[in-house]
């Protein structure tokens, strides 16, 4: 039996020539159209034209090549977070990539576990990224910063409770929330109170800043703060609450909200009233925190939307600057409730 010659599965590439030809136009007009460009007037049957003849032939842009003829790209990458970050900064990340995609930029999340410093640097460098805003897991330094300027980064962010030399610095204080937090306990006429330290790895970027501040409110008034140890499970805050009595704390600052309502659902299940013998308070004032008996008290942050963020992203790439800036990204509040 004669076989037949393997024939290839595999369909050519479509080509902006492919889509110039098939629309009637010339492949400027198709540069023009499919990457917006604003300073060429096209009429508008045109530009349906164009975008149709791409659709039919599922013709897509090269970005590499677009970035080539460019002399940068239009990336902004974002090291994505591998600590549990809660619902208040999540939503804030969303924000911050549907703004900057609305600003025609497109975000490239990079996975950056088991990454450090300079050797983190050199990796998003590869992708050469207009822009880059690290949200302070990676631990830059000035050499960091210079590596990603240099590969073309018009910008390097950082948001976080610290400054890194060379970079704009988004700082958002840790500290004023665990400071907050304990000086409402103490207005409320506490003087023993424990600080919920969580124990899942990487939330000590939060939680040692926080216990920090608490430590520095009650410092003017004498109250004794006493770090508390806690994973994120019933087992270890049924265990906390157990010894509850023998700790003598008449209150509990709980890092957050989510913390606050398992450990004050343990300490009833122990007997002991809130607020009566403990006052809770958590932070980030999340829904289901007003919706507990009794409702939770906390502190409510103040962030910067993801918009502003966005904006401010936008605004350094178009116009870098020799010099880095920073910028207060927080502020923080007490909410008083019936918990304490």
């Amino acid at each position: 039996m004669s076989q037949t010659p393997k024939q290839s599965a595999e369909r050519p590439v479509p080509t902006s020539a492919d889509v110039a030809r098939l629309a009637g136009v010339s492949r400027a007009t198709v540069s023009y159209v499919l990457n917006n460009t604003s300073a060429v007037r096209i009429s508008e049957p045109t530009r349906r034209r164009v975008r149709e003849a791409a659709e039919e032939l599922g013709y897509v842009p090269h970005a590499a090549a677009r970035s080539l003829r460019a002399g940068h790209t239009r990336m902004v990458l974002l090291p994505t977070a591998h600590v549990p970050v809660g619902p208040l900064y999540s939503q804030f990340f969303n924000e911050l990539q549907w703004a900057l995609r609305r600003l025609d930029y497109t975000v490239v999340q990079y996975g950056s576990l088991g990454l450090e410093g300079d050797e983190a640097a050199r990796a998003w460098a590869e992708l050469r990224p207009v822009a880059v805003v690290s949200f302070g897991e990676v631990a830059l330094t000035r050499h960091s910063v210079d590596v990603l300027k240099r590969s073309g980064a018009k910008a390097v962010i950082t948001l976080g409770p610290r400054r890194v030399e060379g970079a704009h610095s988004l700082v958002m204080d840790q500290s004023e929330i665990g400071s907050c937090a304990v000086s409402h306990l103490v207005a409320r006429g506490r003087r023993a109170i424990g600080v919920v330290m969580p124990e899942q790895p990487g939330l000590e970027l939060f939680s040692e800043p926080r216990l920090e501040g608490a430590r520095r409110a009650a410092s003017v008034t004498g109250a004794r703060i006493e770090p508390l140890p806690l994973s994120y499970d019933e087992e270890s805050a049924a265990a906390l609450a157990a010894r509850w009595r023998e700790l003598e704390l008449d209150a509990v600052y709980a890092y957050n909200d989510e913390h606050a309502q398992l450990l004050m659902r343990a300490l009833q299940d122990a007997d002991i009233d809130v607020p009566g013998a403990t006052a809770v308070i958590g932070a980030d004032d999340l829904l289901l925190g007003r919706l507990l008996r009794p409702r939770l008290s906390t502190v409510h942050i103040d962030m910067v939307t993801g918009r502003r963020l966005a904006e401010l992203v936008d605004g350094m790439v178009r116009e870098p600057g020799d010099e880095p800036e920073i910028h207060d990204l927080m502020g923080a509040r007490a909410v008083h409730r019936e918990s304490s």
